[in-house]
This record gives C-alpha cells, sequence and structure tokens, in this order.
C-alpha cells in the first residue's frame, strides 16, 4: 500500500517519533472532540510532519481535494499549538504534507495548497526520499528538512568557522575545515531527477549506493580525502561576517579570519564531494573529523551547474543524457543564439517528460532516472528530431538568422509557449486515439512509444505544418494554438489509423531498424500513411525516398554484381599469372591478402574434407583493389583496362582511378532482404556493366 511506503520512507528518513496505527489524531482545539486525523505522524528533536496519503489505481486521475485541503489549513494553528504543547522542550517546526500516487492535481487544489503552505508529494517525491533513504539512511532527512524548511533557520549549531577568504576567477571563496556532521545539517544537493524538477537547474547525479559503502567502509578503516567539497553558500546577496583575524599579515592576498556560516536550512549547495560528505553520515568519525571545503558565495545556479560540469569533465564521465538535462538550463541565456536554441529544444524535451499534462510524462529518461520498459525515449532523440525540423530559427555563429523557424518568435521563452503546448496537443491527440500501442513503450511489441517511434511522430507533424503554411492553411506565428491544431488533427488520423493496424511483423520490423535509416525509415513510413489518404501531402524527399526504397531495383543490380564479380576474377588471374608465371599467385597478390584467402580455403577444406576449394576463389570483392594497388601491378598490368572512361588524367593517382571499386564493394556489402538499391546505385552499376561487359 502506499500509505505504508511512505510511513515506511519516513521511518527510515530516521525520525524517532511516529504513529503506530493507521489512525492518528490530534486535537484542533480545547474541545477534546475537535480533532484532525493524519495517516502519518513523524518528529524529530526539532520538526514534525503531518502527512495526508491517497492514492489510486487510475493513472494520472485528474484530483479533487479542495474540502480535505481546506479543513486542515483551518485548523492548521491550532494543530501546531497542540503539537507543541506536547513536545515542550522545544518549539517545533511543523509541515503539513499531502502524498498522493497517480493524481494530476487540479488548478483549484495546487492554489488551495499553496495558499494554506501545504506541501505536495507525488509519488516520485516519494520514491525519490525512499530511495535516498536507503542509501544514507537518517543522513536524508537533512536533504528533506532542506527542502521543507528552506531558509528557516536551525537552531543549536555552532556556525563559527575558522577560514582563509580569497579571490579566484573574479569571485570571493572562503576556504576552510569543517566537521562532517555540521555540513550535513546546512548542506543541500540538487539531485536530477523529477523529485527536484521545482529546484532546476539541479545538477548532481543520484548518490550511488555501492560508491558511498566504498567511502564509508574507507574512512571507518581510518582513510582521508585531502582534496576538497566545492560548495556554494547562498546568502541572498547580503554576504557572510568574517571577523578578519589579529594575526592577519598585510600585505597578504589572502584574508585570515572567523567565518559565521549561515544557520539556515538549504542554505549551503554541494556542488562536488557528495559521496565523500555523505560517506561520514554513518561513521563514527563524523562529529570527530574535519573535511576541507572551499566555498564559493552566491553563485548563480548557471554558474553553480558550469562548474559541476568543468569538475567533473576529467574524472566520471557525465552520462549523455544528464549533460542534455544540464544543458537545457546552462545554455538558456547564452550569447550564442545556436546555443540557446540547442537549449529550447532540450527544455521542450525535457518537458515532455515531466508534465504530468504531457502523454510522455514518465515516459522520458530524464538526467540520471533508470530507463525501464515504459520509460525508454531519452531526451537525445526529442531534440534530435526538433532539431531536424523546422519549428525553431537557424543561425550562424555570428547570430544572424540563416532560416526563419515555422514556431519561432525570436526568443527562447516565447517561442516555447506557442511550440511546446503545439506539440503536446498533436501528441495527446494521437495517445487518446491509439491507447493500447501508446501504454506500451518497449513492452509488448510496442512500436509508437519507443525511440524511432517519437521521432518519427515528431518529424511528420513538421511535415504536416510545412504542408499547411505551403497551402496557407496556418500562420503558426500568430494563429492561436487551438486553430492550428484543428487543421492538424485531419492529417494525424492517418497516422493513427497506420498505428493501431500494424502487424506483429510490421511492428518487429519497425522496432529492429536502427541507426539513422531506421528513424528514417519509420519517418517515411508515417509520411507515406497520409499521403495514401490525402493525394496533395507530398513532403520534401519523400518521392525520391520511396523511388530509391523499393527495391525494384535489387534483383537486376545484384545479378550485375555477381556478373562483375566473375570478370573481375577471371581477367585478373590471366593478367597475374602472364607476368610472374607460374607463382603468379604468390607473387603478385599482397601478403595480407595471400594470407587470409590461404586460411579461408583451409578452412573451408578442413569444415568439409571432400571439398578441394582454391584460395584463389577466397577472395572478397574488395581484394581486387587491392591486388591491383599491390607493387607495381597498376601500371604493369590494370590501369588501362580499370581506368574508368574520361578518368585517365584524374589526379590522385591509382588510389582515386580505383575508387569505383570501393563503391562497387560497399554495394555488394548490402543486406539485400533489407536494402534498397537507389537509383544512383542502379545507375552506376549500369554504366559498370556497359564499360565491363559490354557484350
Amino acid at each position: 500500500m502506499f500509505e505504508n511506503l511512505v510511513w515506511l520512507t519516513f521511518c527510515n528518513l530516521g525520525f524517532q517519533k511516529m504513529n503506530k496505527t493507521n489512525i492518528f489524531k490530534i486535537p484542533c482545539s480545547t474541545d477534546p472532540y475537535q480533532e484532525q486525523d493524519f495517516d502519518i505522524f513523524a518528529a524529530d528533536e526539532e520538526t514534525a510532519l503531518c502527512i495526508k496519503c491517497y492514492s489510486t489505481e487510475d493513472i494520472n486521475k485528474q484530483s479533487n481535494f479542495i474540502n480535505e485541503i481546506n479543513a486542515i489549513g483551518k485548523q492548521k494553528r491550532n494543530i501546531i499549538t497542540n503539537l507543541n504543547k506536547n513536545f515542550p522542550s522545544s518549539k517545533l517546526k511543523v509541515k503539513f504534507i499531502f502524498a498522493t500516487k497517480n493524481y494530476n492535481l487540479s488548478p483549484e487544489d495546487k492554489k488551495a495548497l499553496n495558499t494554506f503552505d501545504i506541501e505536495h508529494f507525488d509519488e516520485e517525491i516519494v520514491e525519490y526520499y525512499s530511495e535516498l533513504s536507503k542509501h544514507l539512511g537518517p543522513a536524508s532527512r537533512y536533504q528533506l528538512l532542506g527542502s521543507l524548511f528552506e531558509n528557516q533557520k536551525i537552531d543549536g549549531i555552532n556556525n563559527e568557522i575558522p577560514a582563509i577568504m580569497g579571490t579566484m576567477g573574479g569571485h570571493t571563496y572562503y576556504s576552510f575545515s569543517i566537521e562532517p556532521e555540521k555540513l550535513l545539517k546546512l548542506g543541500f544537493v540538487l539531485h536530477r531527477n523529477n523529485a527536484n524538477k521545482n529546484s532546476m537547474p539541479a545538477y548532481q547525479r543520484i548518490i550511488k549506493k555501492q560508491r558511498l559503502t566504498q567511502v564509508q567502509e574507507f574512512v571507518n578503516t581510518g582513510g582521508f580525502f585531502p582534496n576538497s567539497i566545492v560548495i556554494n553558500i547562498d546568502t541572498k546577496s547580503k554576504g557572510l561576517r568574517f571577523d578578519i583575524s589579529s594575526m592577519q599579515e598585510k600585505n597578504s592576498v589572502s584574508k585570515l579570519g572567523i567565518l559565521h556560516l549561515p544557520k539556515k536550512y538549504k542554505s549551503i549547495y554541494i556542488i562536488d564531494g557528495q559521496h565523500r560528505l555523505y560517506g561520514y553520515s554513518g561513521s563514527e568519525y563524523r562529529s570527530t573529523n574535519s573535511i576541507p571545503v572551499v566555498a564559493f558565495l552566491d553563485l548563480k545556479k548557471q554558474e553553480q551547474v558550469k562548474l559541476f560540469m568543468e569538475i567533473n569533465e576529467n574524472q566520471k564521465a557525465v552520462s549523455k543524457n544528464l549533460r542534455n538535462t544540464l544543458n537545457s538550463d546552462l545554455l538558456w541565456s547564452s550569447s550564442s543564439y545556436i546555443d540557446q536554441r540547442r537549449a529550447l529544444s532540450l527544455k521542450i524535451s525535457q518537458s515532455l517528460g515531466e508534465d504530468r499534462n504531457s502523454p510522455l510524462y514518465n515516459r522520458v529518461i530524464i538526467g540520471e532516472n533508470s530507463k525501464t520498459p515504459l520509460c525508454c525515449i531519452t531526451i537525445d532523440t526529442i531534440k534530435t528530431a526538433i532539431d531536424k525540423s523546422d519549428f525553431l530559427s537557424t543561425f550562424n555563429k555570428k547570430n544572424e538568422i540563416i532560416v526563419h523557424g515555422t514556431f519561432d518568435k525570436g526568443t527562447n521563452d516565447a517561442t516555447y509557449d506557442i511550440l511546446y503546448p503545439f506539440l503536446l496537443q498533436c501528441l495527446e491527440y494521437i495517445a487518446e486515439n491509439s491507447r493500447e500501442e501508446w501504454l506500451k513503450g518497449e513492452s509488448d511489441n510496442g512500436a509508437l512509444t519507443i525511440n524511432v517511434g517519437i521521432y518519427g511522430l515528431i518529424l511528420v507533424i513538421n511535415d504536416i505544418v510545412n504542408h499547411l503554411l505551403a497551402i496557407q492553411r496556418i500562420a503558426p506565428i500568430y494563429d492561436p494554438i487551438e486553430n492550428i491544431i484543428s487543421q492538424v488533427i485531419p492529417y494525424l488520423n492517418p497516422i493513427i489509423e497506420y498505428s493501431n493496424s500494424l502487424s506483429i511483423k510490421d511492428k518487429i520490423e519497425l522496432r529492429t531498424s536502427y541507426g539513422g535509416n531506421g528513424k528514417t525509415k519509420y519517418w517515411r513510413k508515417l509520411q507515406l500513411a497520409i499521403a495514401t489518404q490525402i493525394n496533395d501531402f507530398e513532403p520534401h524527399g519523400f518521392l525520391d525516398y520511396w523511388e530509391n526504397n523499393q527495391k525494384k531495383f535489387n534483383e537486376e543490380s545484384f545479378k550485375m554484381i555477381r556478373d562483375i564479380e566473375k570478370l573481375l576474377k577471371k581477367d585478373f588471374e590471366e593478367k597475374l599469372s602472364s607476368l610472374h608465371g607460374e607463382n603468379w599467385f604468390m607473387n603478385g597478390v599482397p601478403k595480407n591478402v595471400y594470407d587470409s584467402a590461404i586460411k579461408l580455403a583451409a578452412d573451408k577444406n578442413y569444415a568439409n574434407k571432400d571439398s578441394n576449394t582454391d584460395a584463389w576463389d577466397c577472395l572478397h570483392l574488395i581484394n581486387y583493389r587491392d591486388i591491383a594497388l599491390h607493387g607495381s601491378n597498376w601500371r604493369d598490368l590494370f590501369e588501362k583496362s580499370y581506368t574508368k572512361p574520361g578518368e585517365e588524367k584524374l589526379g590522385g593517382g591509382k588510389k582515386a582511378k580505383t575508387e569505383w571499386m570501393q563503391k562497387l564493394n560497399g554495394i555488394r556489402n548490402q543486406n539485400f532482404h533489407e536494402y534498397s538499391v537507389t537509383v544512383e546505385e542502379h545507375d552506376f552499376l549500369l554504366e559498370l556493366t556497359d564499360w565491363l561487359l559490354p557484350n
């Protein structure tokens, strides 16, 4: 049950006082019969949390908790008063939490929670703290309290630290040593996952239990880390008190003194060194050892992200997915318009996975969230499709516009406000009308909400927009989104019909089409689905693609290649033997080709004792080029016969004049069961055949 998971999570977070039963009532007034019930109560020596839990099996169900929220909100003051009477030793910091699973909060509920200062924890936030508590144990409570009581005072902590103040890179910094236990209480880590999406830009990777255990074992056996933990102290531009020591050297650039750290939750952000810090959380040395720290003041979050990426550039690699997630924040206000639009495409990609109203909610891998059969779409897939589309303007390095984007209003914010809801509503319409297929992801031969599928959908939506622009049905920069969607929907219907009618064989073919060709193939099939029903729909490159991908040239092309290969085998043997005599194979062939052919023939003869395979029968097509280029063979034997007509004066020597063999080999190596010989390749083979086999 969800309620049990929440209770266990807060227990593992280290709260010493919790309710024993699932019915916990707190008096709301002097009247003992007037009580408010909560599902979970959790408290430590300084804080108390009152939690209500709601769950549903219906995914993304719209919430209606206005009565429950109002009931708690109106009694908050009385509840807090009664709690402090029961905990007279200290004035408690109290928070009220609505924990939900599978609910999409209505605007009314969100407004009511905000009005009464009640926190909302959805299932992702609960899961985050559940996992964190498993890794960190009670130390993870500080991460929770930092989030709940941000900027509120922490009582009973000594905040005076001997430190050295200096400047570096235009920033003031402080260098000092501090007990891990103290920094754990003051510090906060912006982990990059859905639980912290409201604290963007969050940049830290999730703590790894294995790595943390290794650090703890190292510390407990007397190990230490001489390198500094890097932090940012957020003073809201007020600065910190720093009492310069009377022992200060007058001519020194650095200053020696006492630094007064802020006594507030979430006032210190850990930029680098979270595993080293949390490695002390369960150690007996957490209050007796000290760790070195370099502290910056009031770094902008974009500067923190940049510093994090620079520090980690030459250490444990930052995953591509996490880099993409970070760059959506880091490049948003870049001086380069190219980088700005890159950040915009990344933000749209990320929003499609994080927005509860998106049909791709929880289906896009964000930051370091794990891949699952349902959550299997990468940010890079969506970004690449948007970049390939015509939605956004393109610029050169001088910030001069090259092509105006169909939805680009000149700035990231303005463009996002029209392009994101447009893509969301298009995908939502497809999801609603292909529900069964949409929910599969990679499971059960799903072929729609997988990487190639979403890539194809975004690009075909782009094709539809371009088509409607060309026939002057829409003007995306000026038209209301509803008007654009109404024009697009008739073109989405054939896609939905195509997706819903795919056979298992068709799905497997689409799912196993890998690389760039696989994405293109899926996209072009979606175009074909529309063009089959709407005659004037003819996107750029559409006809050429299908002309080149109907396999109509395959059979003839394979025969031409086979005939040319027979010619080369016979003619090369005759020419080599005429020059080198009886030992023509050994003397006229490069050693690597000779050795490979001898070995392959021996293997075949060994495998089949009745076989009498000759080494000359074991050459690959490309080996004839190797032979032609070997030694003086080209000049003495092959130049006259194998220089293409018109290339007699071609620069680049024998390598350039035998490039046609390289191209022939490339076509020969294709899998003709899947590959479709193009018009250009077919024409090339006809040209070779007319030249080499005129009869």
